[in-house]
């Protein structure tokens, strides 16, 4: 269980502050969520590394967690999800994958850093369907980016286990995303839909 000392005062009852402050948000996001990440044209796999790099380039290490460890329940090797962290340089991953990820890279910073090449490349590897496709993923990536890192979102423990043990070697901590016991959600949003419960369900 993670030290409620790391937390801080700075950061009490952020927990009170979750997406279901406002129920009717909420739902309506939750919806756009699936629709967004799980029927698409190009894939479960794209879909979860285009989402984990945009959030890395958001910063947001929470979200960077479930991303990566969403990749691992879904059956991505581990070597591949690491790889993640060195897109560029690794031969695990086509020309395609590069420009989606290089597309993900660009727009999850702020401010934007898309370019006329990111779209040439993409263009070159994508009909303009699975390209709305994708941006929509980094969009919905967005909300969930600015959302848990400026609530210092307290990550479940099984989703920090997985990260920790997998993703410290390439730079990943859980940073601000501990806390108290009753902040933290149960468990990986992947793992609550499989159970029929809330993702941010705490008891």
């Amino acid at each position: 269980m993670t030290n409620d000392a790391e937390s801080g005062p700075e950061f009490e009852g952020r927990h009170h502050l979750e997406n279901a402050i406002r129920p009717e948000v909420w739902e309506a996001f939750s919806k756009l969520n699936a629709l967004t990440m799980t029927n698409n044209s190009i894939g479960l796999e794209l879909t979860l590394e285009v989402f984990t790099i945009a959030s890395l380039a958001a910063g947001c290490r929470h979200c960077q967690s479930h991303g990566a460890y969403g990749l691992s329940l879904t059956g991505t090797d581990t070597e591949r999800i690491q790889a993640l962290w060195s897109f560029e340089t690794s031969n695990l991953f086509s020309d395609a994958d590069r420009a989606a990820l290089r597309f993900a890279l660009a727009a999850g910073q702020s401010p934007g850093a898309v370019t006329a090449e990111h779209h040439r490349e993409m263009r070159a590897h994508f009909t303009d369907a699975q390209i709305a496709d994708t941006l929509s993923v980094i969009c919905v990536a967005g909300w969930l980016n600015r959302w848990n890192d400026a609530l210092a979102t307290v990550t479940d423990q099984e989703s920090i286990d997985w990260a920790e043990e997998h993703l410290s070697e390439v730079g990943w901590s859980a940073g601000k995303h501990v806390g108290a016991a009753e902040e933290q959600r149960q468990a990986h949003p992947s793992t609550m839909w499989a159970l029929g419960k809330d993702p941010l369900q705490r008891d």
